[in-house]
């Protein structure tokens, strides 16, 4: 359906609720769709998803919380822009709490866990194949969460839920376009020392990851495209 414009609208008959309009925005962060600068614009945010400004606020609030987006008085909502340095920084708190995570995870972990590593890879595996970068940077991101919920740490589990998406960020703004985001070889070979149980391997493999992305990175920034905010309620 387009308006008077030529412009598509979103079709729906209910509004978006809080935890969707969440759950979109940040999955277009976790896919590279919204890149680091974009505008988040409350009016337009309001008027594609069928809810109040002030629950578009209370979005936006909690994506500012996380570290996502910045809110700057009398400009506005924006896709947050990580220096040098916090993306750096991000990196030194990944290699501070991950191998440990995945010690841990290795001297713990099920069958039913493992299984569930490897069906991940296996997606990770198949985005590659279409060469869809942008799931492969969300899933690559949503397999570190899902070590850190294996763990059973709830704050761990939080933490791995607000570094993933700055990481992504951080790949989006800093990334040399032909290296890849996260190997998932790399996340394959840690799954077989977590299955081994080998937690001295799972920990070396976890933190020989982690420097393998950092040092993918140019830490120059780079232009992107702008979208229209409507895509991603599409």
């Amino acid at each position: 359906m387009t308006d008077s414009a030529g412009t598509a609208t979103v079709t729906r008959k209910t509004p978006f609720t809080n935890e969707e309009i969440y759950g979109r925005i940040q999955k277009a962060i976790l896919e590279n769709r919204l890149a680091p600068g974009t505008k988040l614009t409350e009016e337009r945010l309001a008027e594609i998803s069928g809810v109040s400004r002030t629950k578009i606020r209370t979005v936006l609030n909690r994506l500012a919380h996380e570290g996502l987006v910045e809110l700057i008085p009398n400009r506005g909502a924006f896709i947050a822009s990580p220096t040098i340095k916090q993306a750096r920084d991000v990196f030194v708190v990944r290699r501070m709490i991950e191998p440990e995570m995945a010690k841990q995870l290795a001297a713990t972990a099920t069958t039913a866990q493992v299984r569930a590593l490897r069906k991940h890879v296996r997606l990770e595996e198949e985005a590659r194949k279409t060469n869809d970068r942008p799931a492969i940077i969300r899933l690559s991101g949503e397999f570190h969460v899902l070590v850190a919920e294996m763990v059973d740490n709830e704050i761990l589990t939080r933490m791995m839920r607000e570094l993933a998406p700055l990481t992504c960020l951080v790949i989006t703004l800093y990334d040399k376009p032909s290296a890849p985001a996260c190997s998932c070889h790399e996340h394959s070979h840690l799954v077989d020392a977590i299955q081994d149980k080998d937690s001295v391997r799972a920990s070396e493999l976890m933190l020989t990851h982690l420097q393998h992305i950092e040092g993918a990175l140019n830490f120059e920034a780079n232009d992107r495209a702008e979208i229209d905010i409507q895509d991603i309620f599409s």
